[in-house]
């Protein structure tokens, strides 16, 4: 009887091991979205594109670990020393290191420059200002305190990268 009564508590033992760590390794497994205190221990102070050094505003950047150790990030630049066409196109410096789908067309892992441009449109530009892709964006009004740039998740699969209310869906 004694030893029934210990190998009970044994095996109740490790059933609430088991509960207890269960939610830490399903977001080990998991990806997830990274707020800016995270992303900013990522990203250099500075960023290169077309020719000129940036200062990154790391406050303003978010990104995504997939669960396979990979990296999105995003943070938005000072672009006031660029010409203005320039300017309009690179809005924030974005970092993939695998294949990534930006509004379902796949980007190559790379350094870009990106924007929210005219006409609902998002733009991905190489760091030599070239155009890679071009999506068209969304606006969501039922969000409550937009931010400048953030990441979250998207209730139909992957993420969104949102500027203010502007946002495009990113998959892998």
């Amino acid at each position: 009887m004694r030893w029934h009564g210990m190998s009970m508590f044994a095996a109740a033992g490790v059933m609430l091991l088991g509960i207890m760590t269960a939610p830490a390794a399903a977001v080990a497994q998991g990806d997830t979205v990274l707020k800016a205190p995270e992303v900013q221990k990522l990203l250099p102070d500075s960023v290169w594109y077309k020719g000129q050094s940036a200062p990154a505003q790391k406050r303003n950047s978010g990104g995504v670990k997939f669960a396979d150790g990979s990296y999105v990030l995003a943070t938005l630049v000072d672009n006031s020393g660029y010409a203005s066409d320039v300017a309009a196109k690179y809005q924030a410096w974005f970092v993939a290191e695998i294949p990534i789908k930006i509004g379902g067309q796949t980007v190559p892992a790379g350094v870009y420059g990106v924007g929210f441009i005219a006409d609902n449109k998002f733009v991905v530009t190489d760091i030599g200002g070239h155009d890679v892709i071009t999506v068209s964006s969304s606006s969501d009004e039922e969000m409550k305190r937009p931010t400048p740039l953030q990441v979250t998740t998207d209730s139909g699969g992957g993420f969104r990268l949102y500027a203010g209310r502007r946002y495009v869906t990113l998959t892998k």
